[in-house]
């Protein structure tokens, strides 16, 4: 986590600790390595070294299709990062119903003597989406029916979640502008963002904690769109400790992002505008 924030943290020009963008994040763990023979506290060794790139890039199929995306960097040092969702003293310790062994063992296999080590990625993944997809998985990106009876819907992702990676519903976003595109891709992302509009959150962790502000009101924003009509162009977001705001920002409906204006104190929101690549 140290290195990834020696490396990225201020590629947004401020060094606070939060990655602004951890998608521009290219940080080598390799660079990390142990001298050869050593396991030691300070470096990774080649084992630990390919087991971080592979939490990065994510799970694929023997054919290469995406299982699952990987996680991003800049969530693993903060509490509730990697500490609790991917490290420790076993395996899979983090909320032992819902992280992966418990979710596994006792909701696809029904079987509390299951050995996480017998998974096979291949069979036991296809029987694990026959059996339990159709109740948890919500990856459908027609949202047509949604649109036209004039439902809205408001989604936000931390950035830092150690837990699910935010590229999924990045990954869901783009399939929803696909889906609804015809052949001008600012089209379908206008005609998207008028009923779905998604919030990333930088240093968010997974629903709470983490580096960056990590408490905003998206219920209000969804009932101003909905009651009042008014589409949310932002949506504050704020660090509160000991009931104080100490900081603010601004969450950009993707693909725009906050951008610091190098002028205003970065630590409170209106020195950001919120712009688009």
């Amino acid at each position: 986590g140290a290195a990834v924030n020696a490396a990225c943290d201020e590629l947004d020009g401020v060094a606070d600790g939060v990655l602004m963008d951890p998608l521009a994040c290219h940080y080598d763990p390799g660079e990390l390595t142990c001298p050869a023979g050593e396991d030691r506290e300070d470096c990774l060794t080649p084992a630990q070294v390919t087991a971080v790139r592979k939490i990065w890039s994510g799970v694929r199929r023997d054919d290469g299709s995406l299982v699952f995306p990987g996680l991003v960097p800049g969530g693993e040092a903060a509490p509730g990062g990697w500490g609790l969702w991917v490290t420790g003293s076993k395996p899979f310790t983090a909320l032992h119903w819902l992280g992966g062994e418990g979710f596994f063992r006792h909701f696809v296999f029904e079987d509390p003597d299951w050995d996480f080590r017998t998974f096979n990625f291949e069979g036991d993944l296809d029987y694990a989406l026959e059996k339990v997809g159709h109740a948890v998985d919500a990856d459908d990106p027609d949202l047509r029916r949604l649109r036209d009876r004039g439902g809205k819907l408001l989604v936000y992702h931390g950035l830092a979640d150690a837990d699910i990676s935010p590229r999924g519903s990045i990954n869901y976003y783009e399939a929803v502008i696909d889906e609804l595109a015809g052949s001008d891709r600012t089209e379908a992302l206008s005609a998207v963002q008028d009923f779905f509009r998604l919030f990333l959150v930088p240093g968010l962790g997974h629903c709470r904690g983490g580096p960056g502000p990590d408490q905003l009101d998206a219920l209000a924003a969804l009932e101003a769109w909905v009651e009042k009509g008014e589409a949310p162009a932002q949506v504050m977001a704020r660090k509160v400790e000991g009931g104080e705001t100490v900081r603010s920002l601004p969450l950009c409906p993707y693909p725009a992002r906050p951008v610091w204006d190098r002028k205003g104190d970065p630590m409170v929101a209106s020195s950001y505008q919120c712009q688009s690549d």
